[in-house]
């Protein structure tokens, strides 16, 4: 590591809608360079939902933590990931410790920022959803109150998986959950994850948020979906069908 300081910025990039199962992902330039396509060739980096929150996995402190900033298409476990060890340091903010579980070594180098232009540049990238279409506007805001909402699911033995609004479906929003919840997985008793599909309009995307939301609660949230996880045994132990496999 040298004492030149390095510019950070981070760019949210959105696939072309005809690429199906494409991911929205984050880019990190580092002076302008993107770090990922010299690195990491297997897959897209992570997600904005996960890396550019508030007080999200991006921020400095002086504990160092390490983040993935990248997943291979396949999955971590068949062709791996790139990690960093993120940290402030006094004025600086350090970018070091690359990993790849599935590398002896990672060629990059310890990169360091200015943490007061490195902070404002993780704010920025974080409050900027220039990029967003109205459907994924809305599972961001239609996440956030079923979150805070935790009692529910509670009643119909439900428990919140994911949302997600991809963007071969832009007018769409997809909810996950998992009956009688995730405990069930770990426990290697029956379970289920239901998947479902709310239609999403070009309008205000808070008022549709809070529209969507209050129909999740009023009822019980399965009756309007279908089962996408789990087993054709287990559908059969918690009183479900198995969906039918469609053919072309």
């Amino acid at each position: 590591m040298t004492d030149e300081k390095l510019c950070l910025t981070l760019r949210v990039v959105v696939p072309d809608p005809t690429q199906r199962d494409a991911n929205v992902e984050v880019r990190a330039l580092v002076d302008g360079r993107d770090i990922l396509a010299d690195a990491f060739a297997e897959g897209p980096g992570e997600d904005p939902q996960y890396l550019l929150v508030p007080d999200g996995p991006l921020t400095a402190t002086s504990e160092p933590h390490e983040v993935r900033l990248a997943e291979a298409s396949c999955t971590e476990g068949c062709c791996g990931a790139l990690y960093v060890t993120i940290q402030r340091d006094g004025d600086y903010v350090l970018w070091d410790e690359w990993r790849n579980p599935e590398e002896d070594e990672v060629d990059l180098p310890t990169f360091r920022f200015e943490a007061q232009e490195y902070q404002r540049e993780v704010e920025r990238a974080t409050a900027d959803r220039s990029w967003e279409w109205p459907a994924r506007t809305v599972a961001r805001l239609l996440e956030r109150d079923l979150r805070e909402r935790t009692d529910w699911l509670a009643r119909w033995e439900c428990e919140l998986g994911a949302l997600s609004a991809w963007p071969w479906e832009p007018h769409q929003v997809n909810v996950f959950l998992f009956h009688p919840g995730r405990s069930a997985i770990r426990e290697d008793r029956p379970w289920l994850q239901f998947r479902i599909i709310l239609a999403v309009s070009s309008g205000d995307p808070a008022d549709q948020a809070e529209r969507l939301a209050e129909q999740l609660f009023a009822a019980d949230p399965r009756q309007a979906a279908e089962v996408c996880g789990g087993s054709t045994d287990f559908a059969r132990q918690l009183g479900y069908s198995w969906p039918q496999i469609r053919r072309a």
